[in-house]
């Protein structure tokens, strides 16, 4: 069983934004999330810890319903957007998506596509019917918040594959934020960075707090303490323990939180 410490009165006055209810996810037979009960404040970062194969993927594609796009995936339990159930019958999956955006470990902008045009995607995904101005005034609001703006304004019409790893990976942040999501979740985004690309990212992921909740899969322990409110550790599937960031990086609930971030495993 999961334990949690006692929130700090900032994040206990504030609002669940998301909430997952006896979550299981499968693939196939292999059950790859055990029974998780988490709720994301809104507002707020909430990152997600462990080793490798322990379910922390998995667990955020539930968030927004990606994850029954795998053949033979299924899921049960509840997940709870604002109070309503996404996985509730009559829900559409892409609707879902327009509010609980992804961004994925590997920058994954359209190859074909203009920088522009990659953000204006992510309108098409979701149905919007807006007029060029309209879209293009929520493309050029988006790389603002992305800090893409200056660097790419005069080659909206250019390949994103031009643009270095970093700027690609803000290009996909953009591109989910162009649908003004309530949720964005982060699938290990850095991984695949430089320094100073990663730096950027996190400063991003700063100026985005409060505005937008931010779900967070890292394997990077000083990372999560550098940009979280609140850390998730997850164990075979399992969430251990979730507790403000700096509670459970100095004094966790649970021996096995402890041996993780002490280095004993993972």
């Amino acid at each position: 069983m999961a334990t949690e410490s006692r929130p700090t009165p900032a994040i206990s006055a504030a609002r669940p934004r998301l909430v997952s209810e006896s979550l299981d996810a499968w693939f196939g037979e292999r059950h790859a999330v055990r029974d998780v009960s988490l709720t994301v404040i809104e507002g707020s970062v909430l990152a997600i810890i462990g080793p490798s194969g322990c379910g922390k993927s998995t667990f955020l594609r539930c968030l927004n319903r990606m994850h029954e796009t795998v053949p033979t995936a299924r899921v049960s339990g509840r997940v709870l957007l604002d109070g309503r159930d996404i996985y509730a019958r009559g829900v559409n999956a892409i609707a879902v998506r327009k509010h609980v955006g992804m961004v994925f470990q590997r920058p994954t902008p359209f190859p074909t596509m203009s920088i522009r045009d990659n953000v204006a995607a992510g309108l098409r995904a979701v149905g919007a019917h807006l007029s060029r101005r309209e879209t293009d005034e929520i493309v050029e609001g988006a790389l603002r918040r992305t800090a893409l703006w200056d660097e790419v304004k005069d080659r909206l019409h250019a390949s994103a594959l031009a643009l270095s790893g970093g700027q690609q990976q803000r290009l996909c942040i953009a591109r989910a934020l162009a649908t003004s999501p309530r949720v964005l979740l982060l699938d290990e985004p850095t991984a695949s960075l430089d320094p100073a690309s990663t730096q950027s990212v996190e400063q991003l992921i700063r100026e985005l707090r409060g505005d937008v909740t931010i779900v967070i899969v890292t394997h990077n322990m000083q990372q999560a303490a550098r940009i979280s409110d609140r850390t998730a550790f997850f164990l075979l599937g399992e969430l251990v323990e979730v507790a403000p960031t700096e509670t459970l990086f100095t004094t966790p609930a649970d021996d096995r939180t402890e041996a993780y971030i002490t280095g004993r495993f993972g």
